[in-house]
């Protein structure tokens, strides 16, 4: 679509070359907005915010290859979520994943991008609302993503959980706890 897609957005700081769009005192999500998703993914650290959980926002100058800087900015967050308007098959988030996994920094990372599929034609921003690029769908995968990773202690109603050996929690059976 053919549109404005909003002014620049001001860097509050820069780390490598990754320029800092916004950072919380105690970040717990690294949103990386690629090209002009900025005010996306200003808009979902807002609302993340919100609901106490906080979130720096980066920018960075060039996407391939990945900043250096990237990876030990990474390793302080809980989770790693890229924003692009670009396919997710082979994108820029794509690009992220195997940057951190070969820096061996053990970060969760969420991709949000265009899905394999056409689109209809229609106003920019209601392709981003009909694809889920927008403020709210993004701070809403990001803290379900949150809230999964959360350990669930023991207690009243709440059995001993395990991981299993491919990431997913396993709850034990009825009688077993």
């Amino acid at each position: 679509p053919k549109e404005s897609v909003g002014p620049a957005v001001p860097a509050v700081d820069r780390i490598g070359g990754l320029d800092v769009l916004h950072a919380a005192d105690r970040p717990e999500v690294l949103l990386v907005s690629v090209g002009v998703m900025a005010p996306v993914c200003l808009g979902a650290a807002g609302l993340l915010e919100a609901r106490g959980i906080g979130c720096t926002v980066v920018d960075p100058r060039w996407v391939k290859p990945v900043d250096p800087a990237l990876a030990p900015l990474a390793a302080e967050h809980r989770l790693v979520a890229v924003v692009e308007d670009n396919s997710r098959a082979a994108g820029v988030g794509s690009a992220v994943a195997l940057a951190l996994g070969d820096a061996e920094v053990d970060v969760p990372v969420r991709r949000f991008g265009i899905p394999e599929q056409f689109l209809t034609h229609a106003k920019r921003a209601e392709v981003l609302a009909d694809i889920g690029l927008t403020p709210v769908d993004v701070a809403g995968r990001i803290a379900a993503s949150l809230a999964l990773a959360e350990p669930v202690g023991e207690g009243p109603g709440n059995p001993a959980v395990e991981q299993s050996g491919d990431g997913r929690i396993v709850m034990p059976a009825q009688g077993e706890n």
